[in-house]
Protein backbone atom coordinates (compact mmCIF):
# COMPACT_ATOMS: atom_id res chain seq x y z
CA UNK A 1 0.00 0.00 0.00
CA UNK A 2 1.28 3.30 -0.37
CA UNK A 3 1.66 5.83 1.91
CA UNK A 4 -0.01 9.78 0.97
CA UNK A 5 1.75 12.63 2.71
CA UNK A 6 -1.89 12.45 4.84
CA UNK A 7 -1.22 9.39 5.97
CA UNK A 8 0.10 8.96 9.62
CA UNK A 9 2.95 6.67 9.47
CA UNK A 10 2.31 2.68 11.03
CA UNK A 11 3.23 2.92 14.81
CA UNK A 12 5.70 0.15 16.21
CA UNK A 13 2.89 -1.68 17.81
CA UNK A 14 1.21 -1.55 14.95
CA UNK A 15 4.04 -3.37 12.99
CA UNK A 16 5.03 -5.79 15.55
CA UNK A 17 1.04 -6.64 15.35
CA UNK A 18 1.21 -7.47 11.40
CA UNK A 19 4.67 -9.02 11.97
CA UNK A 20 2.64 -11.64 14.21
CA UNK A 21 -0.35 -11.90 11.88
CA UNK A 22 1.90 -12.74 9.07
CA UNK A 23 3.67 -15.19 11.01
CA UNK A 24 1.18 -16.68 12.22
CA UNK A 25 -0.46 -17.02 8.72
CA UNK A 26 2.32 -18.61 7.67
CA UNK A 27 2.64 -21.49 10.10
CA UNK A 28 -1.23 -21.85 9.87
CA UNK A 29 -0.64 -22.49 6.26
CA UNK A 30 2.07 -24.94 6.46
CA UNK A 31 -0.11 -27.52 8.14
CA UNK A 32 -3.10 -26.68 5.46
CA UNK A 33 -4.23 -29.22 2.67
CA UNK A 34 -4.15 -27.79 -0.95
CA UNK A 35 -7.93 -27.77 -0.13
CA UNK A 36 -8.00 -26.03 2.87
CA UNK A 37 -5.62 -23.35 1.55
CA UNK A 38 -8.12 -22.37 -1.32
CA UNK A 39 -10.89 -22.36 1.55
CA UNK A 40 -8.66 -19.77 3.52
CA UNK A 41 -7.52 -17.86 0.89
CA UNK A 42 -11.51 -17.28 0.19
CA UNK A 43 -12.15 -16.85 3.70
CA UNK A 44 -9.21 -14.37 3.43
CA UNK A 45 -10.16 -12.77 0.52
CA UNK A 46 -14.05 -11.83 2.19
CA UNK A 47 -12.38 -10.31 5.30
CA UNK A 48 -10.46 -8.26 3.14
CA UNK A 49 -13.27 -6.83 1.23
CA UNK A 50 -15.62 -6.69 4.45
CA UNK A 51 -12.60 -4.62 6.45
CA UNK A 52 -12.38 -2.58 3.56
CA UNK A 53 -16.17 -1.40 3.73
CA UNK A 54 -15.70 -1.19 7.25
CA UNK A 55 -13.30 1.34 6.62
CA UNK A 56 -15.22 3.29 3.91
CA UNK A 57 -17.86 3.37 6.56
CA UNK A 58 -16.09 4.37 9.36
CA UNK A 59 -14.63 7.50 7.65
CA UNK A 60 -18.00 8.57 6.15
CA UNK A 61 -19.15 8.56 9.30
CA UNK A 62 -16.19 10.80 10.84
CA UNK A 63 -16.15 12.77 8.02
CA UNK A 64 -19.69 13.70 8.73
CA UNK A 65 -19.22 14.08 12.52
CA UNK A 66 -16.42 15.80 11.50
CA UNK A 67 -18.55 18.36 9.01
CA UNK A 68 -21.59 18.96 11.71
CA UNK A 69 -18.81 19.66 14.45
CA UNK A 70 -17.35 22.45 12.08
CA UNK A 71 -20.96 23.98 11.33
CA UNK A 72 -21.72 23.76 15.32
CA UNK A 73 -18.40 26.29 16.08
CA UNK A 74 -19.47 28.31 13.23
CA UNK A 75 -22.83 28.75 14.13
CA UNK A 76 -22.03 29.55 17.68
CA UNK A 77 -20.35 32.86 16.24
Amino acid sequence: MEQTEYDTPPTKEYKELLQLICRNEEKLQATFTDEQKGLFSRYVDCVREFQAMADCLLFQSSFRLGARMMVEVMEDK
